[in-house]
Order: structure tokens, then C-alpha cells, then sequence
């Protein structure tokens, strides 16, 4: 055990065990602190009667519960870089031209951290907390893609496929095709999956170490203003102000 106090030994736990990212056992959680295991045991318990922590179906791994989900999400929305990156959001709407978003993965779903409008009448507004599904819309695909197999499979078993327009993707196999298609070229599309009219672009925004998926930055137009095809010559530079966002990130 380190010399922390009690509760920052809790902490350096959680930071364990999210680095983790996947379900996790007891017994991992024992390998990955080099903690005792009554110790661990303990700390698990007392995460879970917290809320911070959920146990899987199976009763033996756990996950973050939706009380960490929203301190994470909080932490990312008001943290000291939150004016840098909206001010990166800005220049990228006023050179494409169509509102662009910052997303992450939140449980199952996408959140919106943050969100420029374009200055058309004709959008969609999404305001900041807002969730969409993840397996039609841009984000969501580029953040299923970039996890690992078990993670995904966790997700999309207990995930239904619902159809929220004719070309939403309701079948799994079509559904993990794309994704490995997402992982070659780099950037995921929505093609009016998830609102009739509306396509999206998106790509990742990677940490310092460019192997993490921090977020997800993405480009949102009406089809009738901007076809897909021509979102799509907009990766170039929504790939520019991803670099400059994981840049905020250490």
C-alpha cells in the first residue's frame, strides 16, 4: 500500500482501474494496485456503496457507475482547459462554416461537452449534455471503433440496434464492418443515421501519449446545405483542430 491517506488510496483505485478500460475483477484490481487483497476488497466495496462503482450481470466485474460518468463528464466540461477548446470549436465553425461539437463516450451513449453553432437558421440546435446514441451517429461509431474487442462486444450485446431513419445501421455485422472501415481511413461519417437531413463527420481527439481516444471533435450540417461528400473534404481540417484539442490534454 502507498502512504496515502484512505480516502486518496480510493482514488489512486479508481485511476487504476479506469486506466483499465474494460470490466474488471477483483483479482485485477489486486494485480494492477500490488494491494492486499482484503485491502482492495474493501476499497471495491466501499466505491460501490458509493455509487461510484457497478457490478457486470455476472456479479464479479465491476464498471463505472454513473455517478463517476458524471464527475468525469463535469471534469471535462469545467476543467482549465475548457476555454481553450471552445475557443478552437469557434475557429472551426467560422472556417467551415456548419456547427461542430466535442463529444465523449459516456456508459453506451455519446455526451456533448461542448457545441458551436453556425450562424444559419436552418440547424440543429444540441446544447452541451445532450446524449445520442452510439451506434448512429459519427462519434459513437469513431468511439466503438477505437475500443478494444472485448469492450465493444460488452457494449453491443446489451446494445439494441434501434432504426431512427431508413439508412441507421440495424444490423450488427454491417454495423462492425463499418467500424473496422472507421479504424482504417481515420474518421467516421453518420449519413443521416440518426436524424433525417442531418450528416456528420467526425474524428478522434487523441491524448499526449496519440494512442488514447480522449474525444471526438465533428462537423453537423443539414444534407440539403452541405452533402456528405463535401463534409467530407472538411477532414483535413477537423483532423487540425483535433490535434490542437489533444494539445489540452497532458
Amino acid at each position: 500500500m502507498t502512504n496515502s491517506s484512505p480516502s486518496l488510496r480510493l482514488f489512486e483505485l479508481l485511476e487504476i482501474m479506469c486506466a483499465h478500460g474494460r470490466p474488471f475483477s477483483l483479482a485485477d484490481a489486486i494485480e494492477a494496485s500490488g494491494w492486499p487483497k482484503p485491502s482492495v476488497h474493501r476499497m471495491l466495496g466501499q466505491l460501490e456503496s458509493g455509487g461510484l462503482l457497478a457490478r457486470e450481470p455476472d456479479g464479479r466485474r465491476y464498471t463505472p457507475a454513473p455517478r463517476l460518468l458524471r464527475l468525469a463528464e463535469s471534469t471535462l466540461s469545467a476543467g482549465t482547459q475548457h476555454g481553450v477548446r471552445h475557443a478552437v470549436l469557434r475557429q472551426l465553425v467560422a472556417d467551415i462554416g456548419e456547427s461542430c461539437n466535442l463529444t465523449a463516450l459516456s456508459g453506451a451513449e455519446v455526451i456533448y461537452l461542448d457545441r458551436v453553432e453556425s450562424a444559419f437558421p436552418l440547424r440543429m440546435e444540441l446544447r452541451p449534455g445532450t446524449r445520442v446514441p452510439i451506434h448512429c451517429s459519427a462519434s459513437g461509431k469513431l468511439f466503438l471503433a477505437h475500443l478494444s474487442a472485448a469492450r465493444r462486444a460488452a457494449i453491443l450485446d446489451g446494445l439494441p440496434l434501434t432504426r431512427h431513419t431508413a439508412t441507421t445501421l440495424t444490423d450488427r455485422a454491417a454495423l462492425e464492418a463499418e467500424l473496422e472501415q472507421i479504424l482504417r481511413q481515420g474518421y467516421a461519417t453518420d449519413a443521416e443515421e440518426f436524424v433525417d437531413g442531418l450528416v456528420c463527420v467526425a474524428v478522434p481527439v487523441l491524448g499526449s501519449g496519440r494512442r488514447q481516444v480522449r474525444c471526438a471533435v465533428a462537423l453537423q450540417a443539414p444534407a440539403a446545405r452541405m452533402p456528405l461528400a463535401q463534409a467530407l473534404q472538411q477532414v483535413t481540417r477537423l483532423g487540425e483542430a483535433a490535434q490542437a484539442l489533444g494539445r489540452t490534454w497532458t
